[in-house]
């Protein structure tokens, strides 16, 4: 199927037992058996509950992964990942990540005894240089938050498959309608499911593909010891929110064009971060659909910022991002606050960076509220 029917039809479509079009929200915490160890599949819903097997199936589908797993947060997800690793592991993840995923390398699993290093991955040579004995994986996203940094995945899984690596790509800014990192050598796909892919700021939500039986057995093991498991009714949200997905993401794409090159031609914006302005993502073509709703942008001053953040009608000041609704931060105060003040200034994570996710309003009337002297 092509992927916009994929997106209508993948995973488990409809319910089998009634003819429902949509798969049943399976509210149940138990499954009763027929015989000791005699079941239908389902024996306890922290270990597989049909609601979220539908899910599951849906983003392995979408990815074109080997199996997928449904967490309770992105970060759930991603902290699931690490737990492949032991103590003595190194890792090596992007410089210009999300300040959660910083957060919970730096303060938790450090603690834990896995090492990491953090390298600008926009070139395959730094990566390169940081791969140690020890080293057991690479971490990055692509593009990046919040500085919009490209990486070339299918570059970088050559590295990983010569080192025996694995390759993790946080595909949440791209989502698998614009970007499909396991079909360019990715081993896990890993997303903020919250993001673009439930796509109505109404649920948190991880979901993970792999490429593997093995690593499907290894991540499950995982997910079933620690408990980090979306439950059926938020299974279900998420469901309904992708569904959409590809009308959404074309609408934020094309609203994101409009309003990078309108800011491109404001004098109070000093510089522009948006994959689709730079001269060299033709490079990325081959990995890029689009370019995705995500803009940041820096400027002139700290008043601008205060103008801009103190007289919105349309977009709404919020963390997160990926919503039907245009929603603006500033990174250095909100998302990336975890961040230490003196790393943030050295990637340019400046008090004055704007960053925006383009909503599905009518532009003109976003760009009217990214007027600050009107």
């Amino acid at each position: 199927m092509k992927f916009n029917t994929l997106v209508i039809h993948g995973g488990i479509d409809g319910d089998k037992a009634t003819g429902a079009v949509t798969v049943p929200i399976y509210q149940t915490s138990t499954y009763k058996q027929k015989a000791v160890g005699e079941h239908t599949g389902y024996e306890y819903s922290r270990t597989g509950n049909p609601t979220r097997e539908a899910l599951e199936k849906l983003i392995a589908d979408l990815e074109g992964g080997y199996r997928g797993f449904a967490f309770g947060s992105g970060m759930a997800a991603l902290s699931s990942i690490l737990m492949l690793f032991k103590s003595g592991d190194h890792i090596i993840i992007g410089d210009d990540v999300y300040g959660g995923t910083y957060r919970v390398v730096d303060k938790v699993f450090s603690h834990l005894g896995i090492v990491y290093d953090a390298v600008d991955t926009t070139s395959v040579d730094n990566i390169r240089k940081a791969v140690k004995h020890n080293t057991k994986a690479i971490i990055v996203e692509t593009p990046s938050n919040p500085l919009m940094k490209l990486t070339d995945i299918a570059a970088v899984s050559e590295i990983a498959k010569e080192q025996n690596l694995l390759l993790v790509v946080d595909n949440t800014f791209m989502t698998p309608y614009l970007q499909r990192p396991l079909e360019l050598g990715a081993d896990i796909v890993v997303h903020s499911a919250t993001k673009y892919l439930g796509g109505h700021s109404d649920v948190v939500a991880g979901l993970v593909a792999v490429n593997t039986e093995a690593l499907a057995e290894k991540l499950h093991f995982v997910q079933n010891s620690v408990g980090a498991i979306l439950g059926p009714q938020d299974s279900w949200l998420l469901i309904k929110g992708i569904r959409t997905l590809a009308l959404r993401m074309d609408r934020h794409c094309e609203n994101a064009t409009k309003i990078a090159q309108w800011l491109l031609l404001q004098t109070w914006v000093k510089k522009v971060y948006y994959p689709g302005l730079d001269s060299k993502v033709t490079h990325y073509e081959k990995q890029m659909k689009d370019y995705g709703g995500m803009i940041s942008f820096e400027v002139a001053s700290q008043d601008i910022v205060d103008k801009i953040m103190s007289d919105l009608k349309v977009i709404t000041l919020a963390e997160s991002l990926g919503g039907i609704e245009s929603l603006i931060s500033v990174p250095a105060k909100m998302t990336h606050a975890s961040v230490p003040p003196e790393k943030r200034q050295a990637l340019g994570i400046k008090d004055t960076l704007i960053r925006l996710s383009v909503g599905v309003e009518d532009v003109e009337d976003i760009i009217k509220d990214l007027r600050p002297f009107i």
